[in-house]
């Protein structure tokens, strides 16, 4: 039986098959490639390619494919095999530098928001070789960037790589400020906590709403839920254990550092938690982690489920981000430090993100939106759809303290004058851990939690490098002029304190007096993806892309309609599932099951005419009106659908559908919950909550 040790990253090019089997001056050029961004030699690239095709056939592999991230929010891939004819008919197997660096799917049939048309086909994938080529079911996967003809960005990771080039300018400028001159590479790393459902596959498919959208339209609240609280970290039952097992091993051969999983709080609810690493390679990561969850799932007789709110009443799913940053010589940034110079530059990078999420907390609200994670933001389970910054009783009051020019009362009692006297040392868990909180320090990285479950990471870690980079940029800009560093630097710190403290709450995000209070400090409560979309379009927001080269305007306006074109299309499908399910089967049950009971209440007259028969008769009743109301409502969202249909603007579109739509829905799935709570079980067409939620044993 292979071991850990021998199984993990068994199916991925990395450093060490390179070390191993490429020629040392190639394997030297590639580092360096990788260390200064350059463009790949095509004499070498063709190196590798033989070496990397030769791995692959050993390993059972007979294609190749460029895998990349188009704006659908999943991955995509074109399969090649490497044979080659050859002219005495046989073949030999083949695989070129050029294959290995470029390739070319077709990009119009991609979302790309009027980036590419029907007739303009050609798009190209690039190789990414900061991120380790693997095999996939036989298939040699090669993570890529995808773009247009014309060179515009079509995927979720380009962006991401200029965001973190971005970030790496800035973030190396400050370094040299303290004088420190051998990092010569900063990275952003990202460790995403991934949740999700678990149900059986019997269930699942029994289940129109969550075949064709991933969520339940219908379903009443079971007598048991969460309330007990017994499935969070609880005891995990075999078949899902067996899961989590296949599943690690499926994570590990490719080279994943999957490390913790446990129940979450809901029933059927799980979650998987990996090692940090690099933002673009835990990007690439986290889209093979939720593919393979549902391959392995399916193993087991199971359904993984990603959406944000698959079942109403309980815990939705989400995914946190937990991000920081770390030098090329292994200090993280966030780290508070021992000395004074350390501890400077520990609450310069702090201010960077504290200035970035206030300035662009618009941004950050528009890198999680979806239809999906709407229904999961503000409710008891996830933070407010208000962006803040949660950073403990500790770190809030040395801040403090250094806005004022006061004691802070530690053991040492200095006078905090940032870079002259000692900053007093705190640990990284002297403060509790806010779960409320959309932003939270948590010792040596912040944690964003708003992602939804089903959501790419790459998004919402695009806006917080680009954001930072552009604070970064600021804080060099203002030191590098300065004639006395350590006044100016105490002076920016403070400065950045008292303006931008209206973004740090440490409270409690579910309570309405927060909502309140976030509503007179000026922050925004973008309730909505239709009420935060239009904010990306700012021109505040063009210039930070722009500025940084992480997004064109072109490219900024593409990403705007794919997003409400995204979250129309989803409110679509889910309109015209209920409406398919309510004509074809939940009526027609409720019809059948009322037609029992009347002939029940007959029959008993019938034997006895003093019966009252007041359950048959009041339950016919009560039937009978939420039917008919139910009826009615279906026929308004038909005609809903058919208006929106009229309606040419992506932004007013995408609001027709939030309030009109999905309100109308709203009650349609009122009637029906409370019908299948009184129609016998024979009767209603699908499994009920209870069924599902606790069918895996």
């Amino acid at each position: 039986m292979s071991t850990i040790t021998e199984i993990f990253g068994s199916m991925v090019f990395n450093y060490t098959v390179m070390k191993e089997r490429l020629p040392k001056d190639t394997y030297r050029e590639l580092q360096e490639t990788i260390r200064r961004g350059h463009r790949l030699d095509i004499n070498v690239a063709s190196i590798i390619a033989n070496s990397m095709k030769d791995w692959a056939i050993e390993k059972g592999a007979t294609h190749y494919t460029h895998w990349f991230q188009p704006m659908t929010g999943i991955t995509a891939e074109k399969h090649d095999s490497f044979i080659s004819p050859t002219a005495d008919g046989n073949i030999i197997m083949e695989f070129s530098g050029k294959e290995l660096i470029q390739g070319e799917p077709d990009a119009s049939s991609f979302p790309s928001g009027g980036l590419r048309t029907t007739f303009e086909a050609r798009g190209y994938t690039a190789w990414d070789p900061t991120s380790y080529a693997f095999i996939k079911d036989g298939v040699l996967c090669i993570p890529t960037a995808f773009c247009s003809y014309g060179g515009e960005a079509l995927d979720k990771k380009t962006p991401l790589l200029r965001s973190m080039e971005a970030i790496n300018r800035q973030a190396l400028r400050i370094l040299k400020l303290f004088g420190n001159d051998t990092v010569t590479n900063v990275k952003t790393t990202v460790g995403p906590e991934q949740e999700y459902f678990l149900i059986d596959r019997g269930m699942f498919e029994k289940r129109k709403d969550l075949i064709y959208t991933g969520r339940t339209l219908y379903g009443a609240r079971p007598p048991k839920g969460q309330e007990l609280e017994d499935h969070y970290f609880g005891f995990i039952k075999p078949r899902v254990a067996a899961f989590m097992k296949d599943l690690d091993q499926e994570l590990w051969k490719l080279g994943i550092l999957a490390k913790t999983e446990h129940n979450e709080a809901a029933p059927s609810q799980h979650e998987l938690a990996p090692i940090f690493t690099t933002a673009n390679i835990s990007a690439d990561h986290n889209q093979l982690t939720m593919e393979t969850m549902q391959k392995v799932a399916r193993r087991h007789n199971l359904v993984c489920l990603l959406h944000e709110k698959p079942f109403a009443g309980v815990n939705g799913s989400g995914k946190h981000n937990n991000w920081s940053l770390c030098t090329d010589t292994g200090v993280n940034l966030l780290e508070p430090g021992e000395t004074p110079c350390e501890n400077a530059q520990f609450l310069l990078f702090l201010c960077s993100v504290i200035k970035a999420v206030d300035e662009y907390q618009d941004l950050l609200r528009i890198s999680i939106a979806s239809a999906s994670n709407d229904h999961r933001l503000g409710a008891n389970e996830a933070p407010p759809a208000i962006v803040s910054i949660f950073l403990g009783t500790e770190l809030n009051d040395i801040l403090e303290s250094i806005e004022k020019s006061t004691t802070y009362d530690a053991k040492a009692k200095e006078q905090l004058k940032v870079g002259v006297h000692v900053l007093p040392r705190f640990f990284k868990d002297t403060t509790d851990r806010n779960r409320t909180s959309p932003f939270a320090f948590t010792g040596n990285k912040f944690e964003f939690r708003m992602l939804g479950a089903s959501a790419s990471i790459s998004d919402a870690n695009t806006v917080l490098n680009t954001a930072v980079a552009q604070e970064l940029k600021q804080f060099a800009d203002t030191l590098e002029k300065a004639d006395d560093f350590g006044k100016a630097l105490n002076e920016l710190i403070k400065k950045v304190i008292r303006e931008h403290k209206r973004i740090i709450f440490n409270g409690n995000g579910y309570e309405q007096a927060w909502i309140e209070e976030a509503e007179k400090r000026g922050l925004l409560n973008l309730k909505s993806a239709p009420d935060c979309i239009p904010y990306l379009l700012k021109e505040k927001n063009i210039d930070l892309f722009e500025s940084h080269r992480v997004l064109s305007k072109t490219e900024i306006h593409s990403r705007y309609e794919v997003m409400l074109e995204s979250y129309c299309k989803m409110l679509n499908i889910e309109a015209l599932t209920m409406i398919d399910m309510t004509r074809k089967d939940i009526l027609p049950a409720v019809s059948a099951f009322s037609k029992e009971l009347s002939e029940t209440a007959l029959l008993k007259k019938k034997i006895n005419p003093e019966n009252e028969c007041g359950y048959e008769e009041n339950l016919v009743k009560r039937i009978s009106e939420l039917s008919s109301a139910m009826y009615v409502k279906v026929g308004e969202l038909e005609s809903a659908m058919s208006e929106v249909k009229k309606i040419t603007d992506a932004a007013d579109s995408a609001r027709f559908y939030r309030d009109t739509v999905f309100a109308t829905m709203k009650w349609i799935r009122a009637y029906a919950d409370e019908l299948e709570s009184m129609t016998d079980k024979k009767y209603w067409p699908y499994p009920s909550y209870g069924e599902i939620l606790f069918s895996v044993m």
